[in-house]
């Protein structure tokens, strides 16, 4: 019987799905185990060999699971929601729901032939109805809570309301807008229903407020800091300005602290736990309110080192700071405008990275410093982010190198009374206590105590006091899309309504265009059946609006990551039509055990998830408040590109290693066109790419038009994807897996090589014959020798510790060696052979499952246990001895291992060998060290 892979692999293929053999059962007698993945996007392009890394790894440690006795949940879904499949209805007038579905086709099928062992009657799809009902519910949940930092936890609206009723707001501890005024409980009592509405809107989870946000006109819509790369939308690459528009927010601020104390319980990777750190950005400081002069209003600003409030010289505010437009003098009017014009055109992360360009203008304006009230001239500079601390700046140019270069561009006073001092954020934390100088007020003094002082005489004075801050902002949450969930909102005078749950889901309307409207509204502006009828409750014609009974629903929808937050509980239960996932369920699986994903979602989707379990956590909805124990980061496989070389001057291309290349320069060719020996299909490039066809193409010696290969970043803009479905077909399944588990470590970034994939092939068909010669199977049940007992157990000793560790690539490694040890033994047994096959199942599962089924099975080999390591089995014995004649080592004999020193020199004496090198001569001496060598001196 041949190993004819595509057939058995097809077969295994069907038979795991029609039987359901992974699927998971909500209450078991087993432990428990929840492998889950960073489900994808199901882009039109499908998958190419770069996306199986993660799942391959995460597929063999949830079958690793089962073989140890776990009940193992792996499922699948897809983040079927986004910006892709609405550029392309755009573009054609497609339904994004059409494309999405026929993507989806393509990326289960690519799934399923590579043999994962998904529980498929879990999956999730974050634009199906029944999905994003539940992902509305939730919005609903956070708009209806409060965050109340005396118990440090989400609490329902009602409980602020009560507070208010009773005793107003001056002693309510919360998570909310700065700008909110006090009031007591009479006047709480006395406001209409709008103002009350309006008030409670700064203290929801979720709420609505004019934000700065990432505008991108040709896509019409809001884009987040990670969807823009180098100033310009990441999708398309067009332009992105900062623009002020009233957006959803969600106030992941208030969790700030329970974010940063969570990562201390997690095990996940320390570079991704610091990049949250980092982003969180915890400080301790003053916030210092600074009075304009000539104007009741305020600046406030955060500063980590108030001890140098002395050496403020001027002040800059962020171009996008309401004060701006109201403190700027009318002579400064015209330059404060065009400046923050030219601003709006940069992104915040630009500004950020940008440390060389100085650029800013004077208001006009002037503030108060306040202990000495000097007038300190305020200006704007886009160094300054409005998103970030109060959007506001006391600048110590003696101090700072930002502040200083500032200065020093626009000739501003300096003072020098910080001499050969580190006054710098964090400098007494690195090098110990800096001394504040040249200062009346804190002359000599230590850091800590002026620190202390400065912010005692700050409360005193009624100029600010000590604050702790964080960087982390609230997250805009509104998208000026089409194809995403629809906000479960309608409005009465001008105040968002909730829609009941019965009454959900909010589907999205039909639409003749998918771009914002020609007054500037979103895509959903375009629905003539938009309006939520409060009667019926029931979605109606727009044009039954009549502010009674009728009314307006929200236009813009949800953000990608809406879906993204909560997937991993709604697997636990992704039938349950009456709750987002039922208790029963959420109690047994609890948490995911193992994630596996990319590190690029650090601080988008792995920091807006954890915020999310959070808050329902405190809502008591899951059972606990970190969702993942474990993460891990996989690498990235990149593409081995292929180039051409393009004459400069005339329409000749040259081949790789011709002479005369060397001004050419290069032009990427598409992979598919390439062989194993790098030689180029030059017809199929000539019709890939037209402009070459009378092209004069300079060949090798021998005929042959050979490509350069250079190493980069898989994708479909540099030619250089592998389609999995290729792979496949002419090696299998169960040589893709393992041989991108054999490229290299798991977290680390490896290069593509189709060539290399015969290797881990052929050591299939290795394996294969160690069970079948010809058409005949050669497993019996013979005792196995000492030596293929010792093979196999050192093997199931490898494989269990690297998998435990994750270690994939040298388990292939590992298996290679046994199996050749194993042939060269011409080991035949079934007591050797049959719990090899258990250790190779994660890794190649068809090949696996085909022979357990030969050897006598009806049952998968996913239900067998893994095999018991016994060292008794790699206990030596006995010892190779080598035998040395005056220090040359001549032949090796075995000897038992418990022979004592005059035993071993007898045996060794009275062999033939020995007698043959001595040649009758007696030696002079016999040294033997047990366990290791003779030498014969004679």
């Amino acid at each position: 019987m041949k190993y004819h892979f595509n057939d058995i692999e097809k077969k295994w293929q069907k038979y795991w799905a029609e039987n359901q053999t992974f699927k998971a059962d909500n209450n078991s007698d087993k432990p428990k185990y929840y492998v889950l993945d960073m489900f994808p996007y199901p882009s039109g392009a499908g998958l190419h060999v770069g996306h199986p890394l993660g799942y391959i790894a995460s597929d063999i440690y949830a079958r690793y699971k089962r073989h140890k006795g776990f009940n193992v949940l792996h499922p699948m879904g897809y983040d079927s929601f986004g910006l892709p499949a609405e550029q392309y209805a755009i573009q054609t007038g497609q339904h994004p729901a059409i494309t999405t579905k026929e993507n989806i086709s393509t990326y289960r099928r690519q799934l399923d032939q590579i043999g994962f062992s998904f529980d498929w009657s879990r999956e999730v799809r974050t634009s199906d109805p029944d999905y994003y009902k539940w992902t509305q519910w939730i919005f609903i949940q956070l708009f209806e809570s409060w965050y109340n930092f005396d118990t440090d936890k989400s609490e329902d609206i009602s409980t602020l309301i009560t507070k208010f009723e009773s005793s107003g707001n001056s002693n309510v501890n919360a998570a909310c807008d700065d700008d909110l005024p006090n009031f007591t409980a009479d006047e709480w009592n006395s406001f209409s229903s709008v103002k009350q509405q309006e008030i409670l809107l700064g203290y929801r989870l979720t709420y609505l407020a004019e934000t700065e946000v990432n505008w991108c006109p040709a896509l019409g819509t809001v884009l987040a800091n990670d969807e823009i790369v180098n100033g310009v939308s990441e999708r398309g690459g067009h332009p992105v300005v900062r623009k002020k528009m009233t957006q959803w927010s969600m106030r992941i601020s208030a969790f700030a602290e329970r974010l940063l104390e969570g990562l201390d319980r997690i095990d996940w990777p320390e570079s991704l736990k610091e990049s949250q750190r980092n982003w969180i950005g915890k400080s301790r400081g003053a916030s210092v309110k600074f009075k304009i002069v000539d104007r009741a209003d305020l600046i406030e600003v955060f500063t980590t080192r108030p001890d140098t409030i002395f050496g403020v010289s001027f002040m800059t505010l962020a171009p996008e700071h309401p004060l701006v437009e109201k403190i700027t003098t009318p002579e400064q009017k015209a330059e404060v405008d065009a400046y923050i014009e030219a601003t709006a055109k940069r992104s915040e992360r630009d500004r950020m990275a940008d440390v060389k360009t100085i650029s800013g203008v004077f208001t006009g304006a002037f503030a108060e410093h306040p202990f000495t009230a000097n007038a300190i001239p305020i200006w704007i500079g886009d160094y300054v982010l409005a998103s970030y601390g109060t959007g506001a700046v006391m600048a110590v140019p003696c101090g700072d190198q930002r502040d200083y270069d500032f200065a020093k561009h626009f000739n501003l006073p300096i003072p020098n009374i910080f001499e050969g001092v580190d006054i710098s954020e964090h400098a007494h934390e690195e090098k110990g206590e800096t001394v504040i100088a040249n200062s009346d007020f804190l002359s000599g003094m230590p850091y800590k105590e002026a620190f202390a002082r400065v912010v005692e005489a700050l409360e005193h004075n009624g100029h600010g006091k000590g604050k702790i801050n964080y960087r982390l902002r609230d997250a805009v949450f509104s998208r000026q899309r089409y194809w995403g969930e629809p906000f479960p909102v309608y409005y009465v005078n001008g105040m968002p309504q909730m829609i009941a749950l019965e009454h959900l889901p909010i589907t999205l309307p039909e639409v003749e265009k998918y771009l914002p409207t020609e007054t500037g509204e979103p895509p959903l502006g375009n629905a003539d059946v938009w309006a939520w009828d409060t009667v019926n409750h029931k979605v109606v014609s727009n044009n039954l609006i009549d502010n009674k009974t009728i009314y307006p629903l929200e236009l813009n929808t949800m953000p990608g990551w809406a879906g993204s937050s909560w997937y991993f509980n709604r697997y636990m239960d992704a039938g349950n039509s009456a709750e987002f996932a039922g208790k029963e369920a959420l109690d047994y699986w609890k948490d995911v055990d193992l994630y596996i994903g990319g590190s690029e979602h650090a601080t988008g989707h792995l920091l807006y998830s954890r915020f999310w379990q959070k808050f329902l956590f405190d809502k008591g909805l899951v059972p606990v408040d970190e969702y993942a124990k474990k993460l891990i980061n996989q690498g990235m496989i990149l593409g081995t590109s292929a180039f051409v070389k393009k004459d400069l001057n005339a329409n000749k291309l040259y081949s790789k290693d011709v002479v005369g290349n060397e001004e050419a320069y290069p032009i990427h060719a598409d992979v598919s066109f390439v062989n194993a020996s790098d030689e180029l299909d030059i017809d199929a490039f000539k019709n890939w790419r037209p402009e070459f066809v009378d092209a004069e193409f300079i060949c090798e010696e021998d005929g042959t038009f050979k490509v350069a290969r250079e190493v980069e970043k898989m994708s479909k803009s540099k030619y250089n994807v592998v389609n999995p479905d290729e792979i496949c077909h002419q090696y299998g399944a169960d040589s893709l897996r393992l041989y991108e588990m054999f490229l290299g470590p798991l977290e680390q970034a490896k290069p593509w090589n189709t060539a290399g994939i015969t290797g881990v092939h052929s050591f299939l068909k290795k394996l294969w014959r160690l069970y079948f010669e010809e058409e005949t199977l050669k497993v019996d049940d013979s005792e196995p020798s000492k030596e293929s007992l010792k093979t196999l157990h050192k093997t199931i000793k490898k494989v269990e510790e690297d998998i435990e560790n994750f270690s994939f690539n040298t388990s292939v490694s590992t298996f290679m060696i046994a199996v050749n040890e194993l042939t060269a033994q011409k080991c035949t047994s079934k007591q050797i052979l049959q719990p090899l096959l258990v250790l190779v199942s994660p890794y190649a599962p068809h090949i696996a499952e085909e022979l357990w089924y030969q050897l006598g099975h009806n049952e998968s080999i996913s239900t067998a246990p893994f095999p018991k390591f016994n060292e008794n089995f790699l206990v030596e014995s006995v010892k190779n001895y080598p035998i040395s004649f005056n220090g040359k080592m001549r032949f090796t004999l075995e000897l038992p291992l418990d022979l004592s020193k005059e035993e071993i020199e007898k045996a060794v004496i009275a062999d033939d060998r020995t007698q043959a090198q001595l040649a009758g001569r007696t030696p002079k001496k016999v040294i033997v060290v047990p366990g290791k060598i003779v030498n014969i001196v004679g």
